[in-house]
Formats: structure tokens, sequence, C-alpha cells
């Protein structure tokens, strides 16, 4: 792994598809849940090979080297605290992650894009401020318009959103695969129902 391994996420979902292992920061929070942070089950045997995590679930499956055995790691957690980010980068799946995967002026979900709500055509800048999940219908209605102009309406004004805000958005949009061994560290922090 080059740079950093404890912050490094793997973005290659090829290499996540068979044994993916959950990383966990050293106070058992998942390093991040947008996206989940996942290490290809190659790296989680390395990084516990070299001292840097702790095994804490493992799967059924076995791997083999010359001379040993190794159950794969579902579950690892870093023996060092990496500090949390506390700024939230301005990227398509953030946005779109903070408005929830739905459009702005209609509430669809699906097919998706973004829009200035001040076009850059009447000095609109893109920002967290200024851009939000649209439906193409929707995007396509607004144009360059103003929002008065198309008679279009915000469901909620766009603003930057916290670290702490988009953890909770990103606990509830999940990845497609989530093994069972890591339902007890991904929501540990929710509330308990009576």
């Amino acid at each position: 792994m080059d740079g950093d391994f404890r912050t490094q996420f793997v973005r290659d979902p090829a290499s996540l598809k068979h044994y993916p292992a959950l990383v966990l920061n050293a106070d058992y929070r998942p390093l991040s849940y947008y996206p989940l942070s996942l290490w290809p089950w190659q790296e989680a045997i390395k990084a516990a090979f070299l001292d840097r995590v702790q095994i804490v679930a493992e799967y059924d499956a076995v791997v083999h080297s010359q001379r040993q055995e190794f159950r794969i790691p579902s579950v690892v957690v870093l023996k060092e605290f990496v500090r949390p980010q506390k700024r939230v980068a301005f990227t398509r799946f953030n946005l779109f992650l903070r408005d929830e995967f739905c459009c702005q002026y209609c509430g669809a979900k699906g097919d998706l894009t973004f829009d200035h709500v001040l076009p850059r055509s009447r000095g609109g800048i893109t920002s967290w401020e200024n851009v939000v999940a649209a439906c193409s219908p929707c995007n396509l209605r607004k144009g360059s318009r103003t929002l008065k102009q198309s008679g279009l309406s915000l469901r909620r004004p766009p603003r930057q959103p916290t670290a702490e805000e988009m953890q909770g958005h990103g606990r509830r949009f999940p990845p497609n695969h989530l093994h069972e061994s890591w339902m007890d560290y991904l929501y540990w922090d929710a509330e308990l129902e009576a």
C-alpha cells in the first residue's frame, strides 16, 4: 500500500468483490461511512502481518501460503487512531449523499444530475451553497433561468454539510454488500429500541 495505509480507501470495486474487510479506527468506529471503509482481504492480511491492525472477526474461508493457513479477516481495527476529517470534499457523490439521492426540486430518486441554483451564466459559482442534486427533467425545465423564472422551488436550501451530517447520511445509505460480522460495528452508536 502506497502512502498512509490507514486512510487510503480502495476504490477499485473488482478488488472488493470477494471477502472485503471492514476497517475500523482505533475507537472501533468505521474510518468512513462514505464510502464505507473497506480493504481487499489481501491488504487486511498484509496489515495484520505487519502488526498495523488487530483482527476482530473473520470469514469462514481460508487462504494458504507455503507454510501457513490464514482465515480471511472480515473486520480489522487500526492500532493507531486516525483523526477523522473535518472538511467534507465537494464531490458529485458527496453532493448526492448530502441531498439524500433525491431531486431537490421534485423529490424524485434516480437519473440525478446536479444543478446550479443561480446559473453559472448569471454569475453562479460551483459551491455547496449553490449546487443541488436534480433529476434530468427538472434540470432541463430550469435550464439557465433563476428559480423564480422557472417556477421551481427548492425542498431545502443548499449548504455545506458537516462531517457528522455526512456520517449520518452515509449510515442511511449503506453499500450493496454488508457482511453480518460488520453489523455490530456499523451501527454501535445508533439509538437502541426500547
